[in-house]
């Protein structure tokens, strides 16, 4: 929801925005809503709470958010002054901070039915009016851990509702240290429980899965699956695959689930994702991949993303391969990749790329692979690149690059012998815009280039590049597009580097075999500017006109 839509609504009291799909707010989406005192999120798709956004709201009494798929409330996450009832049933609390509502004086009730709390500490000082928290369909422990916010709620004379409201603190009597660290340990170390018997309703759920049709939510948490479980409910929202055993997502993995808006999958031992492992899922937002720390290629191309994923990196520190194939990211700015400090091989195709920061690439050193084509850049990230100098395979394909300074690799390595230059194995720079390339003498572990498709000016400044083609074992693709009288020609195949300084080098020209017509003026200098008399100037380009 963006900025200021409901700018102008200078009265409004009451807002409903119920059942439908959001999932992000502006912090300005609620400005100016100064006498609202009553607002319906509920049924949605947010799965964090909007702090920023909700302070915008002086006069809220009233806030549903129910049926969100949020997770986890932090500290002073709700920061609401007169806020008195709050409603946050039915979604997928795991857990909350004890300060969470410590910025909410005014509050209540506070309802959080029905979410996956086991245990619940006591609240910190901030709500002196609170009086009613209900648990109901939570699955919480009576056990000692419930005693201090048993204890809290009689001091505070806060009534609890649902499970364990009748148990009283005497009732929990607690465990020795040493028995509670016993017990603790056992409980780590036990077998996986067996799993919570399925309910009873026709909501399509796979086996060994829990699904409802209420929240739309479905999971099978710990169950040591070995793979992803197919047929959930094409209605599904929020689809829980932590703590299994899958170790590589193949292609397609999640059919029929298109609504789907967040996806966990922590915990799963994952060491792949292949490409297209999250096709057909439209409507994916959240992505949980934390705690596979082996997992080491993943596959996001052919997705929306418009902004490179700062920072997400650091749940999986042993990913080696990167796929981002076909995006929209516009630039890569400093800092992108840190957490992925293993990344061996990055993949960024077919995306918007202008511009490349110099310390884009600062945390992944051991790079060897960089594609970058398709994208649009002016120039080689020189920068960037003397960040990575054990890179060995770059691609600069279609690009705008215009022009390739002296200097535009040479940074990659402080010295010629130790840096990019001999370790340099595959060089695609077809497709650009040069006309002049760089000396490429220090590349000398060379397999493949290509310079194909590129306005090659063939006079002296491309003389480095025709005695290197004249030295290797390779095919160059490379064609001349100046001057006129060499157009379409190969590189290797131009012979008129011989009359610049220091082409003598170069193998003379074959022996012509076209007779010479008598009486017919002998053909003259097929690059004239190219003389001692003009000091081994580049030619100039006449237009149709006549202009220099």
């Amino acid at each position: 929801m963006p900025n200021m839509v409901f700018q102008g609504l200078q009265n409004i009291k009451l807002l409903r925005l119920s059942h439908n799909a959001l999932n992000y707010l502006d912090t300005e989406a609620f400005a100016g809503l100064v006498t609202l005192t009553r607002l319906s999120l509920d049924h949605n798709a947010l799965q964090f709470f909007p702090t920023e956004t909700m302070t915008r709201l002086p006069e809220v009494t009233r806030l549903e958010m129910s049926h969100n798929p949020m997770t986890y409330l932090g500290e002073e996450v709700i920061s609401m002054s007169k806020l008195t009832h709050l409603f946050l049933d039915h979604m997928s609390l795991q857990d909350m901070s004890s300060s969470a509502v410590s910025k909410c004086p005014s509050l209540v009730h506070l309802d959080l039915s029905h979410n996956q709390l086991r245990v619940v500490q006591p609240f910190s000082p901030g709500t002196p009016n609170l009086a009613r928290v209900n648990l109901a369909g939570n699955p919480v422990y009576c056990n000692c851990y419930l005693r201090p916010l048993r204890e809290w709620a009689i001091r505070s004379k806060v009534k609890l509702l649902g499970t364990c409201g009748a148990v009283y603190p005497k009732d929990l009597r607690c465990q020795s240290h040493e028995a509670m660290l016993k017990a603790e340990y056992e409980e780590a170390t036990r077998n996986t429980p067996p799993p919570t018997a399925e309910p009873e309703n026709k909501l399509k759920c796979p086996a060994n899965c829990v699904c409802q049709a209420e929240t739309h939510h479905s999971s099978c948490e710990n169950r040591a699956l070995a793979k992803i479980p197919k047929g959930f409910d094409p209605a599904t929202r929020l689809l829980d695959l932590r703590g299994n055993n899958f170790h590589y997502i193949p292609s397609s993995s999640f059919p029929g689930v298109a609504q789907v808006v967040s996806l966990h999958l922590q915990r799963s031992k994952i060491v792949d994702i292949e490409e297209g492992a999250f096709s057909g899922m439209k409507g994916l937002v959240y992505l949980y991949l934390s705690e596979n720390d082996s997992l080491d290629v993943l596959h996001l191309e052919k997705n929306r993303f418009s902004i490179f994923p700062k920072g997400a990196f650091k749940l999986v520190p042993s990913l080696l391969a990167l796929h981002m194939e076909n995006n929209s990211i516009t630039k890569l700015e400093p800092g992108v990749l840190t957490g992925a400090e293993n990344l061996r091989s990055l993949y960024l195709t077919g995306n918007s790329i202008e511009h490349v920061a110099p310390r884009a690439l600062e945390q992944v050193a051991d790079l060897d692979t960089l594609h970058l084509g398709g994208n649009k850049l002016k120039e080689v990230p020189t920068e960037a690149l003397s960040r990575v100098s054990s890179l060995r395979d770059l691609r600069l394909t279609g690009n705008p690059i215009l022009w390739l300074g002296p200097n535009a690799f040479k940074p990659m390595s402080p010295d010629s012998l130790t840096g990019l230059g001999p370790g340099l194995r595959s060089l695609f720079l077809e497709g650009n815009l040069l006309e002049e390339v760089p000396d490429f003498q220090p590349f000398r572990s060379l397999e493949v280039i290509n310079l194909a498709d590129n306005p090659l000016m063939c006079d002296c400044p491309l003389l480095p590049l025709r005695i290197w083609i004249e030295k290797i074992n390779l095919k160059v693709r490379a064609t001349c597009a100046n001057p006129p009288e060499v157009k379409g020609r190969r590189v290797k195949d131009v012979h008129i580097f011989r009359a610049c300084p220091g082409g003598e080098v170069l193998p003379s020209p074959p022996p012509t075999t076209t007779p010479q017509v008598p009486g017919r003026p002998k053909p003259p200098n097929p690059s004239p500017c190219i003389s001692p008399e003009n000091g081994w100037q580049r030619c100039a380009r006449p237009s149709q006109t006549g202009r220099i």
